[in-house]
């Protein structure tokens, strides 16, 4: 009789990515993936140590599985585990304030999670395997257990070498490594034979990217993509998370002469005071990241860009703070991700002992940037409404013939469509929007994911 298994997975992408490798380490131990921790054999809880007390909401998670735990002792127990980045950060913290959980363990040694399981279950809990181990945990992994989906996740790099003063990455990650790009294209074609037709490379600074290609030498993003176009039945080719100091000529080439490399760029600038990403140790300017945007959309006009801000960073001014709405008002963004500063402790910037700014400033500004951004999100998609875009469908709507897909741009989209068309590119007139996304009526079934009905990103933010 299969065992239960219920992952719950806070934070980015590469956290769905590890989630589902557990599920396919796991596989051979007889669990199966479930969609409740209720009756669970095993809950994991792999956690996210960006945001604010991301501790305390695990320590809150905790509690309520603990009394499904005491419900399930009549019927085999229930092991529970942490795993991720604020295992990393506080394993033995979890144990201690925790005696429910049985397993902690990092982001690099879920591959042990067999040994882990057999040990917890001699010592009875108490099992922490946070080190990071000399061989790389992908080396280890057995083969997917499950299909992924149309879109799918494939991780290529972790790590980071950047240190930025605000980010706990390199402490709970280690250092970069980057997979070897034979390993890379074994997972990827084995996600097409399974029916992905786009794949999101991940990474924490996955444009830094340099793997060992087939002839020995290390090759870049921009080198890895063009190879895994090749693969017959995949369409489109996204990554994520990228740093503008790794935006090298090659990448952005690419993106005016790969067709298969979506127009779509999420490229965190964080700040647009000098003064700012100086102490936030990103080591590049505002200018640099203008610079970078124009080459992209010199190769091509229509990529739409994405970013992340932290307002209220410490001894942030009102002048820095003019200086982020100016750069997002130059660059014009269709989507973004926007926070006030919170401190992670263990980082430089969390040290700081003055110039921090008050909450409700944080909140002021967080609010005015907000509204600026959904004001050119806004003007984005409507600038899509009467133009054909290709869109893969990957997924059943709310209602029954809906059909939900992506668009190059990463918008989500609405059409009435048949359950056979899943995984399949069509062209969609664009007829309307939604808060995030758009709605629209199948023009033609294209096949391909070329790219159509292109969007100018200047046009369509100059509103």
């Amino acid at each position: 009789m299969a065992k239960k298994l219920f992952i719950k997975t806070y934070g980015c992408q590469m956290n769905v990515y590890d989630s589902a490798r557990m599920a396919d380490v796991l596989a051979p131990l007889g669990y199966e993936p479930v969609d409740a921790p209720d009756g669970a054999d095993m809950v994991i809880l792999n956690t996210c140590h960006i945001r604010e007390k991301a501790a305390e909401k695990v320590f809150s998670e905790l509690g309520r599985l603990r009394s499904l735990k005491e419900l399930k002792q009549a019927d085999g127990g229930m092991i529970i585990a942490v795993a991720g980045c604020v295992a990393q950060a506080e394993g033995e913290e979890i144990l201690r304030r925790a005696p429910s959980v049985d397993i902690v363990l990092g982001p690099q040694t879920y591959h042990r999670l067999p040994e882990m399981v057999a040990r917890a279950a001699r010592a009875g809990g108490g099992v922490l395997d946070t080190d990071f181990p000399v061989e790389p945990k992908f080396d280890h992994l057995p083969e997917m257990h499950a299909p992924r989906g149309i879109g799918a996740f494939l991780t290529i790099q972790e790590g980071c070498d950047k240190f930025c003063s605000f980010c706990v990455v390199p402490y709970t990650r280690g250092a970069e490594f980057s997979r070897p790009v034979a390993a890379v294209e074994a997972e990827a074609r084995q996600l097409v034979a399974q029916g992905t037709r786009e794949i999101t490379l991940l990474g924490q600074n996955v444009n830094a990217y340099s793997g060992e290609g087939p002839d020995g030498r290390p090759w870049g993003l921009a080198r890895l993509a063009w190879r895994l176009a090749e693969i017959d039945g995949l369409v489109g080719i996204r990554y994520t998370t990228s740093h503008p100091r790794d935006m090298d000529d090659a990448l952005i080439a690419a993106h005016g002469d790969l067709p298969a490399l979506m127009p779509f760029l999420h490229l965190p600038v964080q700040s647009g005071s000098d003064r700012i990403l100086a102490a936030m140790n990103r080591k590049h300017t505002a200018d640099d990241y203008r610079r970078i945007v124009d080459r992209l959309r010199a190769v091509r006009p229509d990529i739409a860009m994405a970013s992340d801000f932290i307002v209220g960073f410490p001894e942030e001014s009102d002048a820095d703070f003019a200086e982020t709405m100016r750069l997002v008002r130059d660059i014009g963004f269709a989507s973004a991700y926007s926070f006030k500063y919170s401190a992670r402790p263990g980082t430089p910037a969390a040290s700081k002992r003055y110039g921090h700014v008050d909450e409700a400033v944080k909140a002021e500004r967080l609010a005015e940037l907000q509204a600026l951004l959904d004001q050119q999100q806004d003007a984005f998609n409507r600038a899509c409404e009467g133009r054909v875009l290709p869109v893969l469908l990957d997924r059943r709507g709310r209602r029954d013939g809906q059909l939900v897909g992506r668009s190059p741009f990463m918008q989500a989209v609405h059409v009435d469509a048949p359950d056979a068309w899943l995984g399949t590119v069509v062209d969609v007139a664009v007829t309307g929007r939604t808060t995030h996304g758009l709605t629209g009526e199948v023009a033609a079934a294209t096949g391909t994911a070329l790219p159509a009905g292109r969007v100018h990103a200047r046009e369509a933010l100059a509103g």
